[in-house]
């Protein structure tokens, strides 16, 4: 998906026709691939009543949750069926919503491969998720016993957060830092509620360590980085908190990947997207949780992540061979949008036009770098905003560089990150720190000259 202007993001987050009729496709849990939804068609021209809709699941597990998740919230009988080997979830039409909120925070979905595969009569089973656990080793420490790989990033946070011990005990979780969107969301919905400290910092983070210490929370969950501040906790402070309470303490390093940052050092459990620095290519989806073998929750979340990442929402065969190729380039890719990303973060600092910038070279840089590998850098993502917000929307505008929501691709990415992922809420966002105006950047492998090229001649417009 591409919006190449201010007015089209509006445009998109509002529903107008004239942006949404030509969109023909998205990022896959917010925007059902043309392909999945001709499945999704298919399947309710043939088990689904006039005033039905339906989601198509990959397991029988995956549409049990969905099924008892939707019933809860939208107040309604639904029904499971299968539809030649695949699971679909049949809803009441006015239930619609409610089951593509489960589609999109849950991640368990059907990928486009799967669907192509099913719709041309070539659905393949096994599994190639143990090559990919053992290509990883090297990066993130983990074995490929303790490695977990899942049909999405989405997916290994919700299997993690599914398998805290202490969840059915009624705990709530603690999220530390502002972190990417839905991350937060499946805290809400599929947990016990959440307590938010939006800046882990001062009086305010010595408190929630004490409440650690007490074992008040089921379990902890911080980004390092953050996204989009790219800010990093103290994670020793917070892991010595978490091994008095007992509580575990769930890292995600998807901002910047298991190459630059150590996140077993500190975690129990490391959860990764796949889709993003990892992949590469912006062409497939997967996520991955790491366990830390000597970790006193272990065998608890072993067992669990296990089963789900097996029979819940595993990695569809195809997608699992599409991501073995693409990772074979991982680490020298890195190289190049590491110094660009530091490079770029560094010369729009000293431009006059710009107010901040984010980059984890710029904030809580020692806490960061205390979680760095020996040959690791700072990432390709960083946000920045203008000293005149007025003039966000015309450099945006003026960009020469992809314009899109997703990051980790060869190609640098722009987008108006709050815009998108907060715009019914943007208050609430500013008040957390996070600018109504910030733009993101996933640094690319192009050269850095002509990248700082494109932003030079964009911020003339400032």
């Amino acid at each position: 998906m591409c919006l190449p202007t201010w007015e089209a993001v509006i445009g998109y987050e509002e529903g107008r026709e004239k942006i949404t009729k030509r969109l023909r496709t998205g990022y896959p849990r917010f925007f059902k691939h043309p392909t999945v939804q001709r499945l999704i068609e298919t399947a309710r021209a043939e088990v689904a009543s006039e005033h039905e809709e339906v989601i198509v699941l990959p397991t029988r597990s995956a549409v049990q949750r969905a099924h008892r998740w939707v019933e809860l919230r939208a107040q309604t009988a639904v029904r499971i069926t299968s539809f030649h080997g695949l699971q679909v979830l049949v809803v009441p039409t006015k239930a619609k919503d409610v089951a593509n909120e489960y589609w999109r925070f849950s991640g368990e979905g059907i990928s486009s491969r799967q669907a192509q595969d099913f719709l041309d009569g070539n659905l393949r089973s096994g599994t190639k998720s143990g090559l990919i656990a053992r290509a990883l080793k090297k990066f993130t420490g983990a074995s490929a016993e303790d490695t977990f790989i899942f049909n999405s990033g989405m997916s290994a946070i919700l299997a993690v957060l599914r398998a805290l011990p202490a969840l059915r005990e009624g705990k709530k979780t603690l999220q530390l830092e502002f972190p990417y969107v839905d991350c937060l969301k499946i805290q809400e919905h599929f947990g016990n509620g959440v307590v938010f400290l939006n800046e882990a910092e001062g009086e305010s983070f010595d408190e929630a360590l004490q409440r650690i210490r007490h074992g008040e929370f089921s379990g902890v969950f911080t980004e390092i980085p953050s996204n989009p501040l790219l800010r990093t906790v103290d994670v020793k402070r917070v892991a010595d908190a978490c091994a008095s309470g007992r509580t575990p303490l769930i890292l995600d390093d998807s901002a910047v990947g298991p190459y630059n940052v150590e996140g077993l050092k500190y975690a129990d459990v490391v959860t990764s997207s796949l889709t993003k620095w990892i992949s590469g290519e912006g062409d497939v989806m997967a996520g991955m949780a790491t366990l830390r073998e000597s970790s006193p929750f272990a065998a608890d979340f072993r067992e669990v992540l296990k089963e789900d990442a097996e029979n819940n929402s595993p990695l569809y065969i195809a997608d699992a061979e599409v991501l073995l190729s693409n990772m074979k380039s991982y680490a020298k890719r890195m190289t190049t949008i590491n110094a660009n990303g530091l490079a770029l973060a560094e010369w729009l600092s000293e431009h006059p036009a710009v107010q901040m910038v984010w980059h984890p070279s710029c904030q809580q840089r020692q806490h960061y770098e205390d979680l760095m590998t020996s040959h690791g850098g700072y990432g390709g993502l960083l946000s920045f905003a203008l000293k005149n917000p007025k003039k966000t929307a015309k450099v945006y505008d003026a960009l020469e560089i992809s314009k899109g929501p997703s990051f980790g691709t060869p190609f640098s990415l722009v987008c108006p990150y709050t815009q998108l992922a907060h715009y019914h809420e943007l208050e609430w966002a500013e008040g957390c720190g996070v600018p109504p105006h910030l733009l993101r950047i996933s640094c690319g492998l192009e050269p850095i000259d002509s990248l700082r090229a494109a932003f030079e001649k964009a911020l003339t417009q400032a």
